[in-house]
């Protein structure tokens, strides 16, 4: 193995200390932060990351309270329960946990979330915004993956990137950003003819698809960036969209999966929920002083 392996985990514990200090500094202020997550019906699915949100809330100094409701709840009453927490000052940030119902369409939900109380960046206003380099509560997976390379001795400006992957939560916001930061970015995606011959060019590369093995150390630049995004199943093993064991020989830096973007995500989302109640603390004071 040549690359330097990244320590998502320390790159997280840092983010930490930093939303604890703010989430403090708010609370003695008199806005401590609070989530809220919903999930419906069977919380199997969602339960082991809706446990490991909350101790990850409650070291942040994020207060955390999870809700489930029967399967049988409509998509009309789900969404007036979001009314309902948008309208509440005392909830700072809501999660919606995934699997849901299938007549409960998940981006109806995203956009029922108020946009300053949106902490997982999936409201389209979120996502948007990215597009006017207007960085606010942005999707955390993608925010996470280019704050990792934003650790790196490279220089972003001008920097040869390939996002391999286009979603509309992870891929393509990976894009815009790493365009705000001046980099030259290749998008590719099922129907791109050569993904080799655009990820062998860049200085960098995100992959974000869920197809493990994707990525092998003959489609990488020697010594690039590669941050894998993936998150697979293979023989009872987590395992990334790379074959680590080739792409370690090739690159010069790499993110192991687990241990890479994972803890980082988690952390941009406690750093979300204390950004989005510093919002709304403006927020509100504002309205109060145009009022009075």
């Amino acid at each position: 193995m040549t690359a330097t392996l990244i320590d998502g985990k320390a790159i997280a514990a840092r983010m930490r200390a930093e939303t604890v200090i703010e989430a403090r500094a708010l609370a003695e202020a008199g806005w401590a932060p609070k989530l809220v997550s919903i999930s419906v019906g069977d919380v199997a699915a969602a339960e082991l990351y809706v446990r490991n949100q909350q101790k990850q809330a409650e070291d942040a100094g994020v207060a955390f309270e999870a809700r489930n409701y029967p399967e049988t709840i409509s998509l009309e009453q789900l969404v007036g329960v979001l009314s309902g927490l948008n309208a509440d000052p005392r909830v700072n940030g809501i999660i919606i946990q995934r699997p849901l119902p299938a007549h409960i369409p998940v981006k109806a939900l995203q956009k029922a979330v108020h946009p300053l109380k949106d902490v997982e960046g999936m409201h389209p206003a979120s996502i948007g915004n990215i597009v006017y380099n207007d960085l606010a509560l942005g999707p955390c997976t993608a925010v996470a993956a280019v704050e990792i390379l934003k650790t790196l001795p490279l220089r972003l400006e001008g920097l040869d990137v390939c996002v391999i992957g286009h979603s509309e939560i992870v891929g393509k916001p990976i894009a815009f950003l790493m365009m705000g930061l001046g980099a030259t970015v290749t998008v590719c995606h099922h129907m791109t003819r050569q993904v080799a011959v655009h990820s062998r060019a860049a200085d960098a590369v995100f992959v974000a698809v869920g197809k493990p093995g994707l990525v092998t150390g003959e489609m990488l630049k020697p010594g690039s960036a590669l941050i894998d995004i993936g998150i697979n199943r293979v023989d009872g093993k987590t395992v990334g969209d790379a074959d680590f064991e080739s792409c370690s020989k090739v690159a010069g830096w790499i993110t192991p999966v687990p241990g890479g973007v994972g803890p980082v995500t988690v952390a941009t989302l406690m750093k979300n929920a204390v950004l989005a109640t510093r919002m709304q603390m403006d927020h509100y004071r504002s309205a109060f002083a145009a009022a009075v």
